[in-house]
This record gives C-alpha cells, sequence and structure tokens, in this order.
C-alpha cells in the first residue's frame, strides 16, 4: 500500500483544497445531520430544563409522547445545510491556513511549534465558517424551540428575514463564535496531539488504512470530549439568545449579559451530559470519515507537521 500512494502524482492548490473543502463539508453535514435528535433532545433540556429535567434518554421519551417520533427530526434541513458549508470552510480553512503558516514560518519553525500553529489555523478558519453557519443555526433553533414557527428549513428562514430583517440571524454570532472558536481549537488541537502520540508508537507509514481509521476515531472522541466541555457555556447561550426575539431596543450584548447572570455556572452547564454524547460521537466520526474521503479524492498533498 506505501508503494502505491509513493507513485501517486500529489495535487495542490485549488486541486487540493477543494478536496479537503469536499471532505469536510460532508463529514460535518452527516454527522450533524445524523445526530439531529440528539440535538433536539440537548436544545430542550437547555431551553426548558424546568419540564425536561430527566436526562437524555427522558428527553427522548417526552419528546416523542407529547409530540411523537417526527420532532426528533425537527431543524435536519438547517442542520444540514449549515454544516455543510461550515465543514467545507472549517476543514478546507484548516488545512489551507496550516500551510500558509508553515509558508510563512518555514517547515521546521511550523514543527517545533505546531501547537500555536494548529490553534490559530483552526480559529481562523472557524472564524470565516461562522458566518456562513450562524443564519442557518438561528432559523434551527427557532424551528426547534417553536415547533408551530414554519415547517422546514426554507420556511423558517424566509420568515425570520421578513419579520425581524437580516439582524436575527446574526444575533447569536457573538456566542456562536465564542462557542465554535474555542470548542474548534480544542478540537483539532487535542486531535493533532492524540493522533501524533498514537503514531510515535505506532507508525503510521506502517500502518494499514483500516487500522488509520481506528486511531482517527479514537483521536476525534477524546477531542469531542474536550471540545463540548470547552464550549458548552457558550452554546447554552446560544439556544437561550435564539430561543425568542430581543424586546424592542435591546441590543445583543445587553441580552447576552442578562442571560449570563440568569443561568450562572452551574446553568451554563445544563444538557452537557446530551452534549457530550452527541459531541464526542460525532467528532470521532467526523475526523474518521473527513480521513476516508480524503483519500478518496487522492488529497493526499496536506503537510503534516507533527514529530
Amino acid at each position: 500500500m506505501a508503494t502505491k500512494t509513493e507513485t501517486k502524482p500529489q495535487l495542490s492548490g485549488v486541486a487540493l483544497y477543494s478536496r479537503f473543502a469536499l471532505a469536510g463539508a460532508i463529514c460535518c453535514s452527516v454527522t450533524h445531520g445524523a445526530l439531529t435528535p440528539v440535538d433536539v433532545v440537548k436544545t430542550r433540556i437547555q431551553l426548558d430544563p424546568a419540564t425536561y429535567n430527566r436526562g437524555m434518554i427522558g428527553g427522548f421519551k417526552q419528546v416523542i409522547k407529547n409530540e411523537g417520533a417526527g420532532a426528533l427530526l425537527t431543524g435536519v434541513g438547517p442542520t444540514f445545510a449549515g454544516y455543510f458549508l461550515q465543514g467545507s470552510l472549517k476543514f478546507g480553512g484548516y488545512e489551507l491556513f496550516k500551510q500558509q503558516a508553515i509558508n510563512y514560518l518555514g517547515y521546521e519553525n511550523a514543527s517545533k511549534y505546531r501547537t500555536g500553529v494548529y490553534l490559530a489555523s483552526s480559529a481562523m478558519a472557524e472564524f470565516f465558517a461562522d458566518i456562513a453557519l450562524c443564519p442557518l443555526e438561528a432559523t434551527r433553533i427557532r424551528l426547534v424551540s417553536q415547533p408551530t414557527y414554519a415547517s422546514g428549513l426554507i420556511g423558517g428562514f424566509g420568515k425570520m428575514l421578513k419579520n425581524e430583517g437580516v439582524g436575527a440571524f446574526y444575533a447569536g454570532f457573538g456566542p456562536i463564535l465564542f462557542k465554535q472558536i474555542p470548542y474548534t481549537m480544542a478540537k483539532f488541537v487535542v486531535y493533532e496531539k492524540v493522533a501524533e502520540a498514537v503514531y510515535q508508537v505506532f507508525p503510521k507509514k506502517d500502518m494499514a488504512d483500516s487500522m488509520q481509521t481506528v486511531v482517527n476515531l479514537g483521536s476525534g472522541l477524546v477531542a469531542g470530549f474536550a471540545a463540548a466541555i470547552v464550549s458548552q457555556p457558550a452554546d447554552t447561550m446560544l439556544s437561550k439568545i435564539n430561543k425568542t426575539p430581543g424586546a424592542p431596543g435591546e441590543g445583543t450584548t445587553t441580552r447576552l449579559i442578562k442571560i449570563a447572570k440568569e443561568l450562572g455556572l452551574k446553568g451554563s452547564y445544563t444538557g452537557i451530559g446530551a452534549r457530550l454524547f452527541m459531541v464526542g460521537t460525532l467528532t470521532a466520526f467526523q475526523f474518521a470519515i473527513y480521513g476516508d474521503i480524503k483519500k478518496a479524492l487522492g488529497a493526499t498533498g496536506g503537510v503534516e507537521i507533527g514529530k
């Protein structure tokens, strides 16, 4: 297998990074879309903890009993669309910014200070990804928190735009940044470090493709747990701020301060059990799917700076 890989011409430029972006789009949209039922229950627990107070399994039972099993797929349209866009920019951007750091610093310095490169590259990639994600995430939360608001992505998006304007889609942009940027930084740096530790013991070049997938799964699972814990308070605030429109004249910053005071530290970790399960699972499968799709597309020209 190793000999075959070495004889293939490596891609570069747009041909390479477009494949990274497509692989990222697929891995994020598929995993987030598949876990929509978990996200629905997690969001309900965050928005109405007094009613949904029986944990994740109990929350599933409550939603099905009160609204039917179909309610668990509420928001699947904006989830899939939003994370397709976000995944392409996140993973594609991460690879691109990592390469730019290598070009600027030189390979040796980039490798020496690789933790900083991972953190900076993931943060910049996530910033641009969130610009695309925010309107669709706002629509998803509105649909989940108000099941009768609209029948789906197009209806919900159009209603919010007409009634509240473009600003409503970005009311949660601050919380999304505070949630997603630390989340993504933790996600990528922990993944890279865990995978690097494994490959120091079991060299990647000697490992079968199937075992590399297992490494991606395991590293992604650990990374997902770390990312969930780091970003949980902002995730709860994001759910709260998108639940309903703000009062007339009430700015986003004022609303965020008000929500933070109401929640407190303990309240900000409401729903952490469901989110640990969700984020750990989806991150593990994201990195596994991403790695396999990159190989299938021949996108093997990415620079690795791990020791």
